[in-house]
């Protein structure tokens, strides 16, 4: 009993753990933070849903990438269009959040909201994004 209840509390106490470390010397705890990638149909959409997340507090920042191209199958056919990206940068804490939103109000029936934990990165830029999106 007492194995299987360290075995289910390990997540917990090793994130506590690493908050404390963390506390303590001042340094970043990786996955912290992450980095959501949002696919737009148009630059107008695109700056809209980047508005709205601002605008929510569910991020800090958010780039607007130029279109490109993207294939992609949809209803098992080859698809072809262009679109905008959306590098939206947060709290990983957020990201459930942030993809319930972004699916409330995106024109797409299945967008993309895909996202990556930052590993390492400038501290002072990670401690900013901290300082503005709100903690849960």
């Amino acid at each position: 009993e007492v194995l299987t209840l360290l075995v289910l509390m390990y997540p917990l106490l090793r994130g506590l753990a690493l908050h404390l470390h963390s506390a303590v010397t001042g340094s970043y705890i990786p996955g912290t933070h992450s980095i959501a990638f949002v696919n737009c149909l148009n630059e107008q959409i695109a700056r809209d849903i980047a508005r709205a997340i601002m605008d929510k507090k569910l991020a800090a920042y958010v780039n607007i990438l130029p279109k490109s191209s993207a294939l992609y199958f949809w209803k098992g056919e080859l698809e072809e269009s262009t679109e905008i990206l959306l590098l939206v940068k947060t709290r990983t804490s957020k990201i459930g959040e942030l993809s319930n939103y972004v699916r409330s109000i995106h024109p797409f029936e299945i967008p993309e909201i895909i996202s990556v934990p930052i590993d390492q990165g400038n501290p002072q830029y990670l401690k900013w994004i901290e300082e503005n999106v709100p903690r849960d």
